[in-house]
């Protein structure tokens, strides 16, 4: 097929792999424009743009698409070029833009979006961080018919993936993208025949993943311990649960749960074989096992703790 792709992520760029390696005929990418990065705080090109140049596709990097938005002359200029491309479908992979009316019904046979989660539960930005959060022992990939809503279309293909007690929202989305890129290829053999069924999604169970904001790293000891266990794990790698330790902003990359072990909340415990635990609000307390001071690597606790010793029956902010 000819087809359009949007996306911007690594998780995205899995997903054009996958249909250029199917044999599908890419001209035109669409991606964010170049974002700073790294310490130098350089334009850096998206992971989906660095693939499309690679193929030999030409890259849009529209900041808007809505002819009455902020950047029109950023939405014409896109729109003169999806007009005479010739486009069967446009595929889109958290994109990170709005497809106002006029993109979803210019291919033949409208957009597809690869969606991390098994819709309606977890429309919207961050669907792998926030079913780590909230506990859910399964996700997901959707294949969506794609709609003026919020990911709101009708569903075409679902695969379903276990949510593993030791996931966390990097090694989750590692499958997912993989597993996405899996169902639109076997989606599009199916689209230019219309085989594929339109399922409407149900009006019960819908959730919505708000997008993560560097605000929620920071840990409260008050909460439940398997609350702040799945909230580390649901904030690796980004933006990394933390805490506050002399002056400075610890991250917490690893822990378990200890529910044999109490105290006041934010209270350093001996947790045995020189590991240090923090109780928690209720729920027992948080085992300790990778930490990274500012500026530092990952360590393992051990090797924090030579350097940063946890005094037993400290009370942590």
């Amino acid at each position: 097929m000819r087809l359009a792709f949007a996306g911007t992520p690594d998780f995205a760029a899995v997903a054009l792999d996958a249909l250029l390696a199917a044999g599908h005929d890419i001209p035109l990418v669409l991606t964010q424009p170049d974002r700073p990065a790294g310490r130098g705080l350089k334009l850096q090109p998206s992971p989906v743009k660095q693939r499309a140049l690679a193929a030999g596709a030409e890259v849009l990097q529209p900041r808007s698409l809505r002819l009455d938005g902020k950047h029109p002359e950023d939405a014409r200029a896109a729109q003169q070029v999806l007009a005479v491309a010739g486009l069967d479908a446009m595929v889109v992979a958290a994109y990170g833009l709005i497809l106002p009316a006029w993109v979803l019904t210019l291919p033949r046979h409208g957009c597809l979006n690869i969606h991390a989660s098994l819709l309606p539960r977890w429309r919207g930005a961050a669907p792998i961080h926030r079913a780590i959060e909230a506990g859910d022992t399964e996700t997901g990939i959707t294949l969506m018919q794609m709609d003026e809503g919020l990911d709101t279309g009708d569903m075409l293909l679902i695969a379903r993936e276990p949510i593993r007690p030791d996931d966390t929202t990097g090694t989750l989305h590692d499958r997912l993208a993989a597993l996405g890129a899996r169902l639109v290829v076997q989606g599009l053999q199916s689209l230019p025949v219309d085989a594929l069924p339109r399922t409407p999604q149900p009006a019960a169970g819908v959730t919505y993943a708000h997008k993560v904001d560097k605000a929620e790293a920071a840990l409260d000891w008050r909460q439940p311990a398997a609350v702040l266990e799945r909230r580390v794990r649901a904030f690796d790698p980004f933006p990394g649960a933390a805490f506050a330790l002399d002056g400075e902003v610890v991250k917490l990359w690893q822990a378990a749960l200890r529910p044999d072990l109490h105290g006041a909340p934010g209270e350093v415990l001996d947790a045995g074989a020189g590991e240090r635990a923090i109780a928690c609000g209720e729920g027992g307390a948080l085992l300790l096992r990778q930490l990274q001071r500012p500026g530092g690597r990952r360590v393992a606790a051990a090797e924090f703790l030579q350097a940063r010793p946890l005094e037993v029956g400290r009370r942590l902010a």
